[in-house]
């Protein structure tokens, strides 16, 4: 399994990365306007920190979003993956970008019909999104749950990322029903350590090795 981070937040991308845990990265354009910054600037530093797998999201008509998914390829190579919306336009860029050997995360999936359109087009990753779905009334999970034996059973490559996951549990959940990333926001990522349980277990083991130490 593989755990992604979703911001555009650098230092917090830098903090999560160095506990070795961390995968890669999501951007979209709101989380790139909510860091104030220039996207290109944000993508070249997460570059030279080394993190490996980097959605970047195009927008547009199917030319502009192919020229500028082939733009970003080669000026940031192999750490791009190039994020497409699962719409006719953002699938048949998928497909010649597939044909030229670079990754594609294809974003806004909602349904099983969806994934599989996304997984014939090619994409390396497909992102549904789990806690929007909840929050309209159906089920994420369920969600990936379908998704996930629908490639098990033709053999399908395209890696289930889910997207839009708002707590630890769910993060688990995810993971148990099927996806194979999960990509989540830092304070998701840092509450994973997290449980009351946890701390006072440690706060036995302190206090009774202070006793030894004595």
């Amino acid at each position: 399994m593989k755990i992604f981070i979703d911001t555009a937040q650098t230092s917090e991308i830098h903090s999560a990365f160095q506990t070795g845990l961390v995968d890669g990265v999501t951007t979209n354009p709101s989380l790139i306007m909510k860091s104030g910054r220039d996207p290109e600037d944000v993508y070249q530093e997460l570059i030279e920190a080394g993190i490996p797998d980097i959605s970047m999201e195009v927008v547009g008509t199917v030319g502009e979003m192919y020229n500028e998914g082939i733009r970003l390829a080669e000026k940031f190579g192999d750490q791009a993956t190039i994020k497409l919306p699962c719409t006719p336009d953002g699938l048949q860029v998928c497909r010649h970008l597939t044909a030229k050997d670079i990754r594609t995360n294809v974003t806004l999936i909602f349904s099983a019909s969806q994934a599989v359109l996304a997984a014939k087009a090619g994409a390396t990753y497909i992102s549904p999104f789990v806690g929007r779905l909840t929050d309209n009334g159906f089920d994420g999970l369920e969600l990936i749950r379908t998704i996930y034996e629908i490639y098990k059973k033709d053999g399908c490559p395209t890696e289930i990322l889910a997207a839009s996951v708002r707590s630890p549990e769910v993060v688990a959940l995810c993971y148990r029903e099927g996806a194979d990333i999960c990509t989540i926001p830092p304070g998701v990522f840092n509450k994973m350590y997290e449980s009351v349980l946890t701390r006072e277990g440690l706060a036995i083991f302190q206090k009774d090795w202070d006793s030894i130490q004595k």
